[in-house]
C-alpha cells in the first residue's frame, strides 16, 4: 500500500510522516507545513499559521489523526466531535476546513453556516431539521449567533432542535458532530437551554482559542 500520509498538491509532494506497512507515524512540523501550504492554496497568499496557535493545532491534529496517546494526554475523546470556540476572526472555520485535508483516507465532513440552515428552515420548514438532524457528517459553523427560525408564524430554535436529534444518533450509532462558536458555555446555555447544553457536553470535545486571540482577517 502507498504511504497514506503522502499528499500531492499543486505539483508538490508533502510527506506528513512515515508508514511501515502497518502503522502511520505523523510528524507535527510536517503537518503544520502542509496546513500552511494548503491554506495559501485555499485562502490566498496572505494565509499563515501563527506560532501562538501551535499548541491548539497540536491538539486538533492529534484528534484528527486519532493519536490515542496524545488524545488521552489532552483528555480528548475520539468518539466525540469537536466544538471549537474562540473570538470572531481567530481562524476557527478556516482551521476546521483545512483539517479535512490532512487525512484524505478518512471520511470528511461538510462545513455549513448555521444561519444558512435557519434560512432553509424559514423557506421549507421542519424538513430542514430532519435533513440536518438525521444524517450526515457535519460541522455546524458559527453556532449560537444564527437568527431564530420562523415558519408559518411559529418560532423555532432550529439548531437546538437539530442538536437534540443528533444527540440521539450519537448515542445509538456514534454519529459525530463538529461545530464552531464565538460563544462561551454560559452563552450557549442561554441560547439553547440547559437540556441542549447538557447533551452538547456529551457530544463534543471543547477546544478553545485564547480569548485574547486577534482578528486575523484584519
Amino acid at each position: 500500500m502507498n504511504n497514506p500520509c503522502k499528499i500531492q498538491e499543486g505539483g508538490m509532494e508533502y510527506i506528513l510522516g512515515s508508514y511501515d506497512g502497518k502503522k502511520i507515524t505523523y510528524e507535527f512540523p510536517k503537518m503544520l507545513e502542509y496546513l500552511d501550504a494548503k491554506g495559501k492554496m485555499v485562502y490566498g497568499k496572505d494565509f499563515k499559521i501563527y506560532k501562538k496557535d501551535h499548541p491548539l493545532l497540536h491538539k486538533l491534529c492529534n484528534y484528527y489523526i486519532r493519536d490515542h496517546i496524545n488524545c488521552q494526554r489532552y483528555k480528548l475523546d475520539i468518539s466525540k466531535g469537536l466544538l471549537l470556540s474562540g473570538p470572531v476572526g481567530c481562524g476557527k472555520t478556516s482551521i476546521l476546513k483545512l483539517l479535512r485535508y490532512l487525512v484524505p483516507h478518512y471520511r470528511s465532513y461538510e462545513v455549513i453556516p448555521c444561519r444558512n440552515i435557519v434560512f432553509g428552515f424559514n423557506h421549507i420548514g421542519y424538513k430542514t431539521i430532519e435533513d440536518y438532524g438525521g444524517n450526515g457528517f457535519i460541522c455546524f459553523d458559527d453556532m449560537g449567533v444564527e437568527p431564530t427560525g420562523r415558519f408559518f408564524g411559529k418560532d423555532c430554535n432550529v439548531i437546538g432542535e437539530i442538536m437534540l436529534s443528533r444527540y440521539e444518533l450519537y448515542l445509538e450509532y456514534g454519529l459525530k458532530t463538529h461545530a464552531t462558536t464565538n460563544l462561551n458555555a454560559e452563552e450557549l446555555e442561554d441560547r439553547y437551554g440547559t437540556r441542549v447544553r447538557s447533551r452538547m457536553r456529551e457530544m463534543f470535545n471543547l477546544i478553545a482559542f485564547d480569548t485574547n486571540s486577534k482578528d486575523k482577517r484584519r
